[in-house]
């Protein structure tokens, strides 16, 4: 496996969570490939804190544009709110 890097990270709106397994699956899709990993960093201290969820691959990974428009479109259809940051630009 080739070393990954963050691509896109998220926070999902107030009483929302995914699992890893769900996360891992949602993010396969995404980019067509099985050689990426999810990563969830536990809410701050406060009341609006959220887990931030991170998505990884390889930092070779080709057509971002078309994988940051199926990774919104994927989220939506879970009926998820999202707000999704690229880390790649």
């Amino acid at each position: 496996m080739k070393p990954q890097i963050a691509m896109f990270k998220f926070t999902l709106g107030t009483g929302q969570s995914i699992g890893p397994v769900a996360l891992q699956t949602l993010w396969i899709r995404a980019c067509q490939s099985p050689d990426v990993s999810v990563g969830r960093q536990p809410a701050r201290f406060g009341a609006e804190d959220r887990p931030t969820y991170a998505l990884y691959a390889s930092q070779h990974l080709e057509d971002l544009p078309q994988i940051e428009l199926r990774l919104r479109r994927l989220l939506e259809e879970s009926k998820l709110r999202f707000s999704l940051v690229p880390m790649h630009r």
